[in-house]
Order: structure tokens, then C-alpha cells, then sequence
């Protein structure tokens, strides 16, 4: 069975924006990431991105720019991600999804694919719906926010470099 590091996009990897971030210009990097996904990854954890990408399902960018988005931080941080998962549904703009978090559709099937043990695996996310969807699939979970007495998790922290530390530790 094999460990693995559920981690939403916007507002874990990259800077989260009152819009949406489908273009490379915008894909802002907070310092510590990637040394954290290094960390990560050196002991032994899968790294698996799940993120909610309903501007596809507005109109507003693609498929193609969510993975345009995704092959530039593979780029980054020197192809340390192992998967991404995405939800292309709202339920204002399509019918209702179990790919949508808070529901744990993606998470369960990656767990399918790569044979991934949900006690020592982990979701680190920055919404309510994040921590929703990883309870919900049975991982432990990690709240990243600005703002701790708004946490969803029993773990509250503010950035993936200190999370990987409270994994790690």
C-alpha cells in the first residue's frame, strides 16, 4: 500500500485568486512549495492534486488551460506530482457531480488506481469543501489558512511548506 499527499491547487500550490487561475502569468508560486513537495516526495509519499476547476464548466478556460497550468508547475518543481485529478462541474452550469468537492469521488479513485492506504494519507486544502472531501475518503486532513480560528481540520497551519513538516514530523 502506498502513502499519499491529496493537495488542492489554488491557495496550496499556487496562489489563489478572486477569479480563476488558468493562465501561466497568473500561476504564482509561494516560496516554500516546492521544497515542501521535495520533502514530501523524498519520503516516500505519492503527491496527487485534487482541485475543483468549475471555470470549465462557465466558459471561462478549458481543460486544455488547467493542464497547461499543471505541465508549467510539473515544470517547476522538477515533476514531483504524481497525478492530477479535476472536476470540471458547478451545479449551476452542469449536472451535479461526486467529482465536485466536498464530495470525495476523485480522491476515492485515485486511492483505486494507486493502491493508496487512507491511514497514512493525508488532504491538504484551503476550503472547507477540501477538508470535506478528505474526511469524507477517510485520510487525516490539514487546513492551510491565514486565519486559524477559521479551521475545518484538527490541524491548522499556514503554508504546504509547514504542513509537510507537520506530516513529516
Amino acid at each position: 500500500m502506498n502513502k499519499c499527499i491529496f493537495l488542492d491547487r489554488d491557495g496550496v500550490l499556487n496562489v489563489d485568486r478572486v477569479d480563476y487561475v488558468y493562465r501561466l502569468e497568473d500561476l504564482i508560486i509561494p516560496e516554500g512549495t516546492i521544497e515542501a513537495l521535495q520533502k514530501l516526495k523524498a519520503a516516500g509519499y505519492l503527491l496527487i492534486v485534487i482541485t475543483n476547476q468549475s471555470g470549465i464548466a462557465k466558459g471561462i478556460y478549458t481543460r486544455e488551460d488547467v493542464l497547461m497550468c499543471h505541465n508549467y508547475f510539473q515544470e517547476q518543481c522538477g515533476n514531483l506530482l504524481d497525478d492530477i485529478y479535476f472536476s470540471p462541474h458547478h451545479e449551476k452550469f452542469t449536472t451535479a457531480s461526486l467529482t465536485r468537492k466536498p464530495d470525495s469521488l476523485m480522491i476515492e479513485k485515485a486511492i483505486a488506481k494507486y493502491k493508496i492506504d487512507r491511514n497514512t494519507s493525508w488532504m491538504i486544502g484551503d476550503a472547507h469543501r477540501d477538508i470535506k472531501a478528505g474526511k469524507k475518503a477517510g485520510v487525516k486532513t490539514i487546513h492551510i489558512t491565514g486565519k486559524p480560528e477559521e479551521s475545518f481540520s484538527e490541524i491548522t497551519t499556514s503554508d504546504l511548506l509547514r504542513a509537510s513538516e507537520l506530516v513529516l514530523g
